[in-house]
């Protein structure tokens, strides 16, 4: 209990003391008007004093500890009073509509935005900062993510057009010339093989075997067996390989007609692959079988893996905050500066949250309430308001013994006048 609070209760017995010594003083001293006077004073003060004493006191518990009807009244209307206070608060004081109309007061998005331009370069905000960016990406659940990435990269791949796909693909190899390209480096590939001496061989004993295998008729017959038996396969392979390599080379240059006419060949396949309807059918199948037995999962989550490796090493980078996150944060409060509307949007968005919250959560706070008077017990409530308002409820006696003694003086003058 607080000095003053003893102070006052002090007071209390002081002047309840004081009236009933004066009362039993006087007693012998009839004689005296004066003592008659203070006599009426102090009994009146001492009734009123006992009168106060003993409505305070069965405020909160039986006075003397007898159980008096209509005393301790606190203890006995504990549950009423709980449930009043609570409707109160719920109903009266703090009700859905006062609450929602304080925090539309409050101009929610435009302090978040001050706050964020006073602290955006501060290192506490900067270490919060990522430290929220750390907690985000190390907290995110790879094996969850993969087999979503897997199906939407599934589902788009299924629902890709393989005759535009080919066609993009056409159009692309002609505009990169990619035909000339291709037939450049098989023309290179090919005089490389071909001018091998292993080659050679190869050619004389492939053309030799031709000879051999000719059918023909009458003379033609007689100048192959002929020129067959003259000839053997190295001096064929002597013969063909020089020719096949200039014809290569030859092919090799711009000008040469033969060339222009294979890559002209080439162009007019290209361009009609696309009236192929079996293969693009063919491709369309491969691709929905390849899709379908295409289990990615696993490559995805190695790689998601690495990703947050990665980011994890970039947060921790003083230098990646800076350039990156809070310039990117700038550039966010500085467009919604230059747009009212935006930041009146977010107020809204954030007004409409808390209203929800409100909404629910309004119930809770009676509950709140009554959850914590449950946890006192009346001795302890008790104690709680004696302590709260109990100066003033001593002060009642002081007063009610004060006022009395002044009613006894009044009365007893009327009585002597009387």
């Amino acid at each position: 209990m607080s000095k003053q609070q003893k102070k006052s209760k002090y007071f209390a017995g002081i002047s309840l003391g004081i009236m009933g010594a004066g009362f039993i003083l006087t007693i012998p001293f009839q004689e005296s008007f004066i003592v008659r006077l203070l006599q009426g004073g102090f009994e009146a003060g001492l009734v009123g004093g006992l009168a106060d004493w003993f409505a305070v006191t069965a405020l909160f518990r039986h006075p003397l500890g007898i159980p008096i009807p209509h005393t301790a009244l606190l203890p006995k209307n504990r549950d009423r009073m709980t449930r009043a206070l609570i409707s109160m608060l719920e109903n009266d004081w703090l009700t859905k509509e006062s609450i929602q109309e304080k925090m539309k007061q409050f101009h929610i998005a435009e302090k978040l935005i001050q706050v964020a331009e006073m602290e955006l370069y501060s290192d506490s905000f900067k270490k919060w900062i990522s430290s929220i960016l750390h907690q985000t990406i190390n907290h995110v659940n790879l094996e969850k993510i993969a087999p979503l990435i897997e199906k939407e990269l599934k589902e788009y791949i299924l629902t890709l057009d393989v005759k535009k796909l080919l066609q993009s693909l056409v159009n692309q190899a002609l505009n990169r010339n990619l035909d000339e390209k291709a037939l450049d480096y098989i023309l290179v590939e090919a005089e490389k093989w071909i001018a091998k001496e292993e080659t050679k061989m190869k050619i004389g004993v492939t053309a030799k075997q031709l000879l051999d295998n000719t059918e023909a008729d009458g003379f033609l017959k007689l100048a192959l067996s002929s020129f067959s038996n003259f000839i053997n396969e190295e001096k064929l392979g002597n013969m063909l390989q020089p020719f096949i390599l200039k014809r290569i080379i030859l092919l090799q240059k711009e000008d040469n007609p033969y060339r222009q006419l294979i890559l002209s060949r080439i162009q007019n396949e290209l361009e009609s692959v696309l009236d192929r309807k079996e293969l693009v059918s063919e491709l369309n199948e491969w691709k929905n079988t390849f899709v379908n037995d295409w289990s990615p999962t696993d490559q995805i989550t190695v790689m998601l893996k690495k990703l947050q490796n990665k980011l994890m090493l970039l947060i921790e980078s003083e230098e990646f905050i800076d350039q990156y996150v809070l310039t990117f944060i700038r550039d966010i409060i500085d467009r919604m500066k230059e747009a009212p509307e935006k930041i009146d949007s977010i107020e809204n968005w954030i007004q409409k949250q808390i209203f929800n919250i409100i909404n629910k959560n309004h119930s809770k706070i009676g509950i709140l309430v009554k959850e914590n008077l449950d946890k006192l017990d009346n001795e302890t409530l008790i104690d709680i308001m004696e302590n709260n308002i109990g100066k003033d409820l001593q002060w009642i006696r002081v007063n009610g013994a004060i006022c009395g003694f002044l009613i006894g003086i009044i009365l007893t003058i009327i009585k002597a006048v009387v």
